[in-house]
């Protein structure tokens, strides 16, 4: 039988093009949440870290009522590096909403995504959106939108999508191609709601089909915890229908079976979780009653247990060495700082991060971590550092694979979007890189769009470079594309630099800095305290040079010490994660801890690093 009454759909887009604020909209045009000036913006985004970064990082349920039927959301994130959570996630859906910017057109994640959800065979239904950006070109997206289709081999339903034109944030959907851009754009739309787009989901994508004489299957796509009720399992229940006290069998990804008994049953109710009494199939639900469940294991009937075929999600590509810090202010700022504190809080997020991967090294203090991209891994170093963590993290490095005696490297597609006057150095620095080129356009606004295919290793520290030679105008997204070949690039030299180094442990002041500042750009002011092996700033050159920040000026017999001109010092380079993560080489390392983000060299005494060197 079709559940008429209820639809579960799966909003998709590549970072940036409005999912999360188009949810805002259906939530509050649904009486959700309240609607009004002082009703919050990105509701969905409820991660201190997602509003302050302005990115979706986890996959989130809700629930809108729209004539009579239920129609569960699921937003998800549009960063590649978060592609983990969309694979799950999809797997709850019945069709999805896909997002595509009407000035950016279909960018890498949006292939990528697209291309899952293709697969497990959903209808798409395209929402145009942005349509008021004066640079908006809805018409050309629509033909790039329907090629995409055309390449991912989609089949003769799936080309046959509708096309919504909305604009997110004023809260507005139509089935009409506005003829202008900018503001006449919502005139054109002859539209003051989101009730096109509610009506299309209706008519467009499929009730769940369920057969409620089955018995019982639900597949884990997500782990909640509650304080009360402890770790819950979320799914669609596939097939039959569970109730509470229900005796059922929790079946582990290799086939071991464990028994269990249902403790609560959780629905989505627009943002929030109400308690049910029993479910059916079709419904999204979470269900407690497992200590122990994890993410691809089947929760099944009791009587005729039947396994659900685990989620496929992609490898990782780039890891990155999580040690405990040693180095000599250790200790002082964080709360967790031993290799048992380390080791069972990266335990614990493998329950939920599931395109992360944690290996154990010969060291007891350090562990192998592996994950999308930089930001999966700087993403959870953060979340740690906020959380009391300190710790030590190496440069990011690529994962090798050997497949029929060939070494392989992982490559990514590429896209820049920079004004023409940097196209130069862009193309210089890709090319000293590995990047291939495979196509490029220029806009009517005179700004270039190329699209590269480049080694993964080719990224690392590229973003820093690029936006130093473009005066933070260039516009990157990457995307994993295949393994291939090892390509021959020097990666040393693609990400060389030189970094002034504290040469003994003390209190850095103007004096000790103003000698410093003319040998390159300062990463710390005055007043800060430091240690020997320390980077305090990044050299003009290409190698390193040891500094001694804390040095004062003596007082002699001809002069007071106070007496000369006044010492002016430019205003430090603000370190963050993402920039410390960026910068370093192997030989570097970034210590993390609650309150500061230092950059440090491996081996700390200079002597030492000589003798290693040679």
């Amino acid at each position: 039988m079709q559940r008429e009454n209820i639809r579960n759909i799966a909003i998709i887009a590549h970072v940036d093009h409005g999912k999360t604020t188009l949810v805002d909209a259906m939530l509050k045009q649904t009486h959700t949440v309240k609607e009004g000036p002082e009703s919050a913006n990105l509701i969905m985004d409820s991660m201190d870290l997602e509003r302050e970064r302005g990115i979706t990082i986890k996959a989130k349920n809700a629930s809108v009522l729209y004539n009579g039927v239920k129609i569960n959301i699921i937003d998800t994130p549009g960063h590649a590096d978060f592609g983990g959570e969309v694979e799950r996630t999809l797997k709850m859906a019945d069709g999805v909403i896909l997002l595509v910017d009407a000035k950016e057109g279909p960018m890498p994640q949006t292939k990528f995504v697209l291309k899952k959800a293709l697969e497990l065979g959903h209808k798409a239904i395209v929402v145009i959106n942005k349509v008021d950006r004066p640079d908006a070109q809805a018409e050309e997206v629509v033909n790039k939108t329907f090629d995409l289709f055309v390449d991912l081999k989609a089949n003769d339903t799936q080309l046959d999508f509708p096309i919504i034109y909305a604009s997110g944030i004023n809260g507005v959907a139509s089935l009409h191609q506005p003829h202008h851009p900018g503001a006449k754009a919502l005139e054109d739309l002859q539209s003051d709601n989101l009730t096109p787009l509610f009506e299309t989901i209706l008519t467009h994508i499929p009730a769940p089909t369920v057969n409620i004489d089955d018995p019982f299957a639900m597949l884990v796509l997500a782990i909640a915890y509650d304080s009360y009720k402890g770790k819950m399992g979320t799914g669609k229940i596939q097939a039959g229908k569970v109730s509470k006290g229900q005796n059922v069998v929790q079946i582990k990804v290799h086939g071991e079976k464990v028994t269990g008994k249902v403790g609560n049953i959780m629905s989505f109710e627009g943002l929030n979780k109400v308690e049910v009494q029993e479910a059916v199939a079709g419904d999204i639900v979470s269900i407690s009653g497992f200590d122990d469940i994890s993410i691809g294991e089947t929760i099944a009937d009791a009587q005729n247990p039947v396994q659900i075929n685990p989620v496929h999600i992609e490898e990782p590509t780039v890891r990155m060495t999580f040690s405990v810090n040693n180095s000599p202010f250790a200790g002082r700022e964080g709360k967790f700082v031993t290799s048992r504190n380390l080791r069972e809080r990266l335990m614990k997020e493998l329950e939920t991060n599931v395109a992360l991967r944690v290996d154990e090294t010969g060291s007891t203090d350090s562990f192998l971590v592996s994950g999308r991209g930089e930001l999966h891994l700087g993403i959870l170093i953060e979340t740690m550092r906020r959380e009391g963590f300190e710790l030590q993290v190496s440069q990011p490095e690529v994962i090798y694979k050997e497949e029929n005696g060939v070494k392989e490297e992982p490559y990514e597609i590429l896209t820049v979007d920079v004004p023409s006057e940097y196209q130069g150095p862009v193309i210089e620095e890709l090319g000293k890189r590995g990047g291939e080129l495979r196509h490029m356009e220029t806009s009517q606004s005179n700004e270039i769009h190329a699209e590269y295919l480049i080694p993964t290793r080719g990224l690392i520290g590229l973003k820093n470079s690029l936006l130093t030679k473009t005066r933070g105008t260039a516009i990157l997204n990457n995307l994993f594309d295949s393994y291939k070949a090892v390509a021959n690039i020097n990666s040393e030299t693609t990400n060389s630099h030189g970094s002034l180094i504290a040469a003994e442990t003390g209190v850095s002041n103007a004096y000790g800095l103003n000698n410093a500042q003319e040998r390159g750009t300062l990463f710390i002011g005055p007043a800060v305290d430091v240690y020997e092996g320390m980077i305090v700033g990044k050299n003009n050159f290409d190698t390193d040079l040891e500094i001694n920040v804390n040095k004062t000026k003596k007082l002699t017999n001809m002069r007071s010490s106070g007496s000369d001109d006044a010492i002016i010092l430019t205003p430090p380079r603000e370190i963050t994660l993402d920039f410390a993560l960026e910068y370093i080489g192997n030989d570097e390392l970034v210590e993390v801890t609650p309150k500061s983000i230092r950059l440090r060299k491996r081996i700390l005494n200079a002597l030492e690093r000589k003798r290693a060197n040679r």
